[in-house]
């Protein structure tokens, strides 16, 4: 990101603007400049196919193929046999998602050659290995690189810091699994890369979903085969081709079909573009569970009682959002205090990509981060319920924090210019 970059992004806040959905989602011919990606389909938060271009190089898409194109499968359990994944049942429903179990990648891709075998039609149903943190569990493994136009991935530049979780992800299955209707985790933004296979996305921008409830509130489980309301909209659906990246903004609920036998890679994250829609996110859910318990309002420890029950439902309380604000709030003043006497190039080397922001992302990108982080931040340092939840012994007090990135900004924009 450049300076004239960064000054658009003042003129052009982000938001949900449904005026701007013609044409959609974004098709790229070739892989786009960041600064072109990023104005033309994070900030607007704009559903995008990018080229098979931004994936030909990853290991994964060479190591986990047949020549025919098709899975490698036993490539893969040469490589990660012994492995447990979670393997959900696509032919049964447990609340509004399929049941999971733990199997062996071995055991799993045994099944899935018994189901090819069988015409697709074993008796232990359509399985479906989702949610696999490979990375995290063969953090050595050369699979692929993550593109530049993901890289502002707050998400896991916290998650790593903590070395307790990510979310990346690789999903594998056979042609008709598929992943019921739904909004991604936290409202992130998520990218799903085709290895092999192709999918078809049912897309719906946001709050087109409530058009889609019925009378009792309730969203649809399968939008393809559920009874809608008269008054539902179509479904914005794209086709995803082997080696092509879907990007799925914040909000947008969504429901995915493998159409062939699919490798993907995605990812869930979370940055300047989508903070707010997060940071509401949270908000509507924490009303909603002290709505759910409000005749135990009176008891002690009622609001911490909330809070874990939001984490339970969610992955997230208010404090963890605010150790992940501040995290990230660290990091972008920790590279901007860089700035003065030491080249990018300089600070690149001395940066280590998986815990904090990548430098090739340049200081004007550090910039705008603390610019969207800190609204949010003080709002979330303002609401009543944190006050009951942080110790200020243990955390940074907010105005100090926002004292010293607002320093940082003005310095950086004066060695910049």
């Amino acid at each position: 990101m450049d300076a004239a970059l960064y000054e658009w992004t003042l003129e052009h806040p982000a938001g949900f603007d449904n005026s701007r959905l013609d044409g959609l989602p974004v098709g790229f011919a070739e892989v786009p400049p960041y600064d072109l990606w990023f104005r033309d389909c994070l900030l607007p938060c704009k559903p995008a196919v990018l080229p098979p271009g931004l994936t030909s190089a990853w290991p994964a898409r060479s190591r986990w193929l047949r020549s025919d194109g098709r899975p490698d499968l036993s490539a893969l359990a040469h490589e990660f046999g012994d492995a447990l994944v979670p393997v959900a049942n696509c032919d049964r429903r447990q609340y509004d998602a399929n049941p999971k179990q733990n199997m062996t990648l071995c055991d799993y891709i045994a099944y899935w050659n018994e189901h090819v075998a069988l015409d697709y039609r074993s008796p232990q149903g359509c399985l479906y290995l989702k949610d696999w943190h490979l990375c995290r569990a063969f953090p050595k493994a050369d699979i692929y690189s993550t593109p530049i136009h993901f890289s502002s991935d707050w998400l896991n530049e916290f998650a790593d810091s903590k070395q307790t979780d990510d979310y990346r992800f690789v999903y594998m299955g056979p042609k008709g699994s598929w992943t019921p209707f739904h909004a991604d985790v936290f409202r992130s933004h998520s990218w799903s890369a085709n290895m092999c296979g192709r999918k078809r996305w049912l897309f719906y921008s946001p709050g087109q979903e409530d058009l889609l409830r019925d009378p009792l509130g309730n969203l649809p489980y399968d939008v393809m085969n559920d009874p809608l309301p008269d008054a539902a909209p179509a479904p914005l659906e794209v086709i995803q081709e082997a080696g092509e990246v879907i990007f799925v903004p914040s909000g947008w609920y969504h429901q995915v079909l493998n159409l062939e036998d699919t490798i993907s890679i995605n990812h869930n994250w979370v940055n300047g573009c989508n903070l707010y829609q997060t940071w509401a996110f949270l908000q509507a859910e924490l009303c909603s569970v002290q709505r759910e318990i409000e005749d135990c309002r009176t008891m002690q420890g009622w609001e911490q009682q909330c809070q874990l029950i939001m984490k339970s439902c969610t992955g997230m309380d208010y404090q963890d959002f605010y150790l992940f604000l501040q995290t990230i709030a660290e990091n972008r003043i920790e590279l901007l205090k860089q700035l003065p006497g030491t080249s990018l190039d300089e600070m690149t080397r001395n940066q280590d990509d998986r815990h904090g922001m990548p430098t090739m992302l340049g200081p004007w990108h550090a910039i705008f981060d603390l610019h969207k982080l800190l609204p949010v931040f003080c709002s979330v340092a303002a609401d009543p319920h944190i006050n009951q939840l942080v110790n200020d012994s243990l955390l940074e007090r907010p105005s100090h924090l926002t004292t010293a990135a607002e320093t940082v900004m003005a310095e950086a924009k004066w060695n910049l210019s």
